[in-house]
């Protein structure tokens, strides 16, 4: 009886460790470097991994908005807008947790420019859980997308499911293959 007893022990002991190890374990921070790809306003893979630019939403790649009453490719610019911070020498990201899509939530630094922060600030994506100071200062200034009139990226991509399906099947937005757009 009193083997059956200590083995019990050993068992609920050794699966305590476990999940200790494993809780441990999920709040690492990853730092991640190297020529990343940027997918969107929002969106960059390394090494064929997804990662999200934490606490921002940017246009989609096929979303419009409009300047002065024209349309403009909001979501083509502010993808190239995260390149060129992407191209910058040593470029680190950092997260520690995924979305429900397993995307790696980062945030990255370019030198010392917080590029989250930067995309916000430029009104190239909006605030989403952080950022709030930044987006401020963008809509004050009416810099990117707040210099005319946008639909939110999250009630955009409701509205057009089909589009954003039709990106990822072949490879890119309408807009980026009927302008020849990278």
């Amino acid at each position: 009886m009193r083997l059956a007893r200590d083995l019990l022990l050993t068992l609920c002991f050794l699966s305590l460790m476990g999940l200790i190890a494993l809780k441990l374990r999920q709040g690492e921070t990853e730092r991640l470097g190297g020529a990343f790809r940027v997918v969107d306003g929002d969106s960059l893979e390394l090494g064929g991994r997804k990662l999200r630019l934490r606490s921002i939403d940017a246009p989609e790649l096929s979303q419009t908005c409009l300047r002065a009453g024209a349309a403009w490719p909001c979501g083509v610019e502010a993808r190239d807008a995260l390149e060129s911070l992407m191209t910058a020498d040593g470029v680190v990201c950092s997260g520690g947790r995924e979305d429900k899509y397993r995307r790696l939530l980062v945030e990255c630094v370019a030198g010392r420019e917080d590029v989250n922060a930067a995309m916000v600030r430029s009104g190239m994506a909006l605030a989403f859980g952080g950022y709030r100071a930044e987006e401020g200062e963008a809509q004050q200034a009416r810099r990117g997308v707040w210099a005319g009139e946008f639909e939110r990226p999250s009630d955009w991509r409701k509205g057009h499911r089909h589009a954003m399906a039709d990106e990822q099947e072949h490879g890119g937005s309408f807009l980026a293959r009927f302008f020849d757009l990278p």
